[in-house]
């Protein structure tokens, strides 16, 4: 990579990791698109899922006081199930229906959460944990699917950021294995994760700092606002 591509990139991974930070998730929906539209689709995103498995490193380490190990472990194994499975079938599922299955979810989500389908939601946690991580295996990003699967265990907004943080660190750590192996990864790729390591410590703090000083309204408007980003990135996909 040439020294303008690399300062780009590291942008747009301070942009992503501060999202990601601040919501819990959210740093694919700038990542992948902007690693893609530079490096080509599959090295794009295969390396976008390397340096978001370094950041959350950090995010799990920043959060781990307020990480509901118990009640995330359930969701947490059905994302890296779906990874895996979805990492392998990177190439051969159709990506218009499953963008089309996606919103479809998000939109029934959307109307559960509303309308306060307390049971539904819960009922569907599995599904959508199991979805989430397909989906980012074959997409690069869960979508909506993750934020819906951890927000349906009805947890304090600093334990559903910590139970996002574990998700997306198990989710992108299984896709990297996966895709390592595959050879999609460049080797320059992990000098630039290096590289990222100062972003991944400044940017995740700095979103911890912002997602402490916002109420429980707050939070829960920047994480409608990541979902409708997401929703609007898979209808442009269309």
């Amino acid at each position: 990579m040439d020294a303008v591509l690399v300062a780009v990139v590291l942008v747009a991974v301070a942009a992503a990791f501060v999202v990601s930070a601040s919501a819990g998730f959210g740093g694919s929906l700038i990542l992948v698109p902007a690693l893609a539209l530079l490096l080509g689709t599959k090295p794009g995103t295969a390396l976008a899922a390397l340096l978001l498995a370094s950041n959350n490193v950090v995010k799990v380490w920043a959060y781990r006081t307020t990480i509901p190990w118990r009640s995330a472990a359930l969701v947490v194994l059905l994302v890296a199930v779906g990874a895996a499975l979805g990492a392998l079938a990177f190439v051969a599922v159709p990506d218009d229906v499953v963008t089309i299955a996606v919103i479809v979810t998000f939109v029934l989500a959307f109307v559960a959460e509303r309308f306060d389908l307390t049971r539904l939601r819960r009922l569907g946690a599995g599904v959508l944990a199991f979805g989430s991580g397909a989906t980012s295996g074959f997409a690069g990003t869960s979508g909506p699917l993750k934020g819906l699967a951890v927000r349906s265990l009805d947890l304090d907004r600093r334990y559903l950021v910590g139970a996002l943080s574990l998700a997306s660190l198990v989710g992108d750590v299984t896709k990297t294995a996966i895709w390592t192996e595959a050879g999609l990864i460049p080797f320059d790729g992990y000098l630039l994760a290096l590289a990222a390591v100062p972003l991944m410590f400044g940017a995740t703090y700095f979103g911890r700092h912002l997602n402490s000083k916002l109420g429980e309204r707050g939070f829960t408007g920047l994480f409608w606002l990541v979902m409708m980003g997401y929703t609007a990135r898979l209808v442009a996909g269309l």
